[in-house]
């Protein structure tokens, strides 16, 4: 997604503007990927309504939640870490303090967190935030309160989320929820549920509001964008005429990003994630035809081994994966294209795994997020398989796919020195407070002398250097 949070740090906390007449305080984390960090912008926004503000301090908190994530054993022990410190604080300092756990570990672990380990007071599916209100009244009450039951029509079109105020640049939209590709590796489906997409209307509108309260950039945000369907016809002023409009039966991800992209013609828009089975040739077109859509596709791959992706239940080989990357430089030719990339899945032979080493030689990808594979209890990978790759082996392997990577990406970035890229200043950069940070279209990033430039500005830069992952330039048109 857009870019993967690295659910190996601590969560960013939530604080939002504060309400004079709510006099209660939530304390919000969250973890794992940009759909875990969407759905706190809906849980702080339901809450907000029921008289909490939040607040950054856990100590104060009269309610704390995490918003967590299942996808690697890593970040199960992550937050596990964060619940023991949250039942500290509540023990020794402030004991009328409530604990709650959101999202895909809340479905997963439910019995555990409430009856066997009594380390929560409330548990909430990521279908269940509408249920909120009810469930703190079970728990101010005194009761143990859990609602994980998953819905086939809940997409939170309805809820006006609240923003990370960090920037007020970037945007998370969601447009789909739930997945139903069921690779035997990933938990979503059984923690998020059945794919079901919003009315893209409402897309349209929220992204409006983001537009006039000065936002600059939007990622459409879904665990498969690509399948995007809205049956409904689409919108009336999209077409011509009555005929037209009877003939277009549904609105495609392809339609619903050009709608976005006509109606904000001033803003960025980024999408993500893509899966390679249902991704069409389309799109690339549509992204060819507008200037604000930034050219970069996030297409995760998995394994460049046939005979894995099989057993991944993903559907797609790599012969056709790599004719859609050829499609893709073909239309978009200053396109990048970003990865995913799991090793020492069971049964991966070195073979296997020199497969992936091609795939990626020949993809050339200019950044990814790449993992050894985690046995995930409830997946079909953890009933099928034995984890029989030895984890000697899986670190060594993926040591061999991050250096590759890192080489492919210090090609890239340094094929930009000598070249104006235009970037969006998101922050200032971490390294040197004197330096702005922003991305170019490619979704790289770039850092130049602030130079009496803002955030939110669009700015050419001249690239003068380069690292593996970073543009290093100067401002061209001050």
């Amino acid at each position: 997604m857009e870019k993967k949070i690295d659910e190996t740090k601590q969560g960013n906390s939530l604080v939002l503007e504060a309400k004079d007449s709510n006099k209660r305080k939530l304390f919000i984390e969250s973890y794992g990927c940009a759909m875990n960090f969407s759905d706190s912008e809906i849980v702080a926004s339901i809450l907000s309504n029921q008289g909490f503000n939040t607040t950054n301090e856990l100590e104060e908190a009269d309610l704390v939640l995490v918003n967590t994530c299942s996808i690697r054993d890593k970040a199960e022990q992550t937050v596990r870490k964060r619940l023991e410190k949250y039942n500290a604080v509540k023990r020794d300092i402030n004991p009328k303090m409530k604990v709650g756990v959101l999202g895909c570990m809340a479905e997963r672990l439910k019995e555990k967190f409430l009856d066997e380990e009594k380390i929560v007071d409330m548990v909430v599916g990521p279908d269940a935030y509408k249920d909120l209100p009810n469930l703190l009244a079970e728990v101010e009450a005194g009761n143990d309160a859990v609602n994980v039951i998953l819905s086939k029509e809940e997409t939170y079109g309805d809820i006006s989320p609240v923003r990370l105020n960090s920037n007020g640049i970037n945007a998370l939209v969601s447009i789909t929820r739930g997945c139903d590709n069921m690779c035997t590796f990933c938990v979503v489906p059984f923690t998020r549920g059945r794919e079901r997409s919003r009315n893209p209307q409402s897309i349209l509108d929220e992204i409006q509001d983001l537009a006039n309260t000065g936002y600059k950039e939007i990622t459409l945000l879904g665990q498969n964008v690509d399948s995007y369907v809205w049956y409904g016809g689409g919108l009336k002023k999209d077409f011509k005429n009555a005929t037209e409009m009877e003939k277009a039966t549904a609105t495609s991800f392809s339609q619903l990003l050009e709608m976005v992209a006509k109606a904000q013609p001033q803003m960025r828009v980024r999408f993500s994630t893509s899966n390679p089975q249902d991704m069409t040739e389309d799109v690339f077109h549509v992204m060819a035809k507008y200037p604000n859509i930034c050219n970069h596709i996030h297409l995760p791959v998995q394994s460049g081994s046939n005979r894995i992706l099989k057993e991944m239940n993903r559907q797609h080989t790599t012969e056709e994966y790599l004719t859609l990357v050829d499609k893709i430089r073909e239309i978009l030719p200053n396109c990048s294209i970003s990865q995913d990339m799991i090793t020492g899945f069971p049964t991966e032979t070195e073979q296997d795994h020199k497969d992936t080493l091609a795939l990626m030689e020949k993809v050339r990808y200019a950044f990814g997020y790449m993992y050894k594979y985690s046995e995930r209890p409830g997946t079909m990978a953890a009933r099928k398989f034995e984890d029989d790759v030895p984890e000697a082996t899986k670190k060594r392997r993926l040591t061999e796919i991050v250096e590759l990577q890192r080489k492919h990406g210090a090609e890239i970035t340094q094929s930009f020195v000598g070249k104006t890229t235009e970037v969006l200043i998101e922050r200032a950069s971490k390294k040197n407070p004197n330096e702005w940070s922003g991305r170019n279209e490619q979704s790289i990033t770039v850092v130049f002398p602030k130079a009496g430039y803002k955030l939110g500005d669009i700015v050419k830069v001249k690239i003068n250097s380069c690292t593996s992952a970073t543009l290093i330039g100067e401002a061209v048109n001050y």
